[in-house]
């Protein structure tokens, strides 16, 4: 990891730029498998299998029955650990339903809003040496809670063509029973336009390499929404003396195994610290398998020092982490100063892991500075809201003067006359 000691704010740009790819090769390549997947739906995404996983496929779409049989194959502490899980999330995001007011503006003049479900969702699921099973429960609860009717999941075939059973457990735990064999930019594709197996949503959810987030940007086009435009995953801590460096060291390094394109930033405060915290990562990663991803993703990593706390406050609003974990003394000053992140960890014992998996909060964050701009998945990413009016005679006459009068300023004579044209009949009457 480089190290910076109080760089000066003109070099900041500089250091909170996340590992760079030629976006120019990628953007061809979705180009050409959305073209592929648009004209030879499920034959295209069959192919793209072929080619990017090498994996033949005789069927995209999972049997129902394989999806209720996978209770079958997950053993009883996995079991608990996903149902307390499961417990944890749903009652965080049933808080965030909200009441419908009516609000009487003015006199006679009644509005409100109401909340729908999005109808058709789809939900990417990163499958490969490390099956998201956790972002199945992150996206199916605040989905069931908000009462969409359909439901797609999208993940990659396992070396032997088949979804992992854990993938499918929780999907039958979220009550979707549509799981397609789909990984990578053609997944995308295929929910964008709709494939004989795969049906077309609405919104597209879920996270994924540099490649499925491209894909996502590109179904924008298309007329089909998307959560965020997030990348590879990122976390920033910082500390002070008050913080336990191998508590620290192994929050960098769970992070650092989710692939060579993740970023880890360390913001210290002390300088001794900064000393514990790498040897500490160097002890702790001998032991873990993913050690060559850690590697890769640490030499994208950074260790920041700064004297003064309000320097580094200003510093971690402008790098904008998707995860935030705050160890220092004084927390509540780190706390109330943060206006851009995806998710905050407080204290020592608040690791991101929780969050990850059985905390409660929403794992799908904003990635790439873009929490400045971004919330993380929660209850509201599921519905749309309508708004309702309902204005009487008396409401019309009470606000008609002031509407005629700026319909008139923009020269929209035929919105004045939608107005005049009932007032003059109400003073008729």
């Amino acid at each position: 990891m480089k190290e910076y000691l109080n760089p000066k704010k003109n070099l900041w740009t500089s250091l909170v730029k996340r590992p760079s790819f030629d976006t120019s090769t990628i953007n061809d390549s979705i180009d050409d498998i959305f073209n592929i997947v648009k004209y030879s739906g499920d034959e295209g995404v069959s192919l793209l299998t072929k080619k990017y996983d090498n994996i033949e496929l005789e069927n995209l779409k999972v049997e129902e029955f394989e999806i209720e049989n996978s209770i079958n194959y997950i053993d009883d502490i996995l079991k608990e650990s996903i149902d307390l899980a499961f417990k944890n999330i749903y009652k965080f995001h049933k808080s965030q339903l909200i009441q419908n007011n009516k609000i009487e503006t003015s006199h006679g003049v009644l509005c409100w809003q109401e909340k729908k479900p999005i109808d058709s969702v789809g939900f990417y699921i990163p499958g490969g040496s490390a099956p998201l099973f956790s972002t199945v429960l992150m996206l199916g609860i605040p989905a069931m809670i908000a009462g969409c009717k359909n439901i797609t999941i999208c993940t990659p075939p396992s070396v032997d063509g088949k979804v992992n059973k854990i993938i499918l457990y929780v999907a039958k735990l979220c009550n979707i029973n549509k799981v397609c064999l789909a990984g990578g930019a053609q997944a995308i594709a295929a929910m964008t336009f709709g494939t004989n197996s795969i049906p077309k949503v609405s919104k597209i959810f879920g996270p994924g390499n540099q490649y499925v987030t491209a894909a996502k940007i590109k179904s924008l086009q298309f007329g089909t929404a998307i959560d965020m435009p997030a990348g590879p995953s990122e976390l920033l801590v910082v500390a002070d003396d008050s913080a336990n460096a191998s508590f620290i060291a192994s929050d960098l390094l769970s992070q650092a195994e989710h692939g060579s394109d993740s970023q880890v930033v360390f913001v210290s405060l002390s300088k001794s610290l900064i000393k514990k915290v790498k040897s500490q990562i160097e002890i702790q990663k001998t032991g873990l398998s993913r050690v060559n991803l850690i590697n890769a993703s640490i030499l994208n990593s950074k260790i920041i020092y700064f004297e003064n706390e309000y320097n580094a406050i200003d510093f971690i609003n402008e790098y904008a982490p998707e995860h935030y974990i705050i160890c220092v003394k004084n927390e509540d000053k780190f706390v109330n100063k943060i206006n851009n992140a995806g998710s905050v960890f407080i204290g020592n014992y608040s690791p991101e892991s929780a969050g990850d998996y059985a905390s409660g909060t929403n794992h799908t964050l904003p990635t790439n500075g873009y929490a400045k701009q971004y919330s993380g998945v929660n209850l509201d990413s599921f519905l749309k809201t309508i708004t309702f009016q309902k204005i009487s005679k008396t409401g019309l006459c009470g606000i008609s003067k002031a509407i005629e009068t700026m319909a008139s300023a923009e020269g929209l004579e035929a919105h004045k006359n939608a107005i005049s044209i009932r007032t003059k009949e109400l003073l008729d009457e």
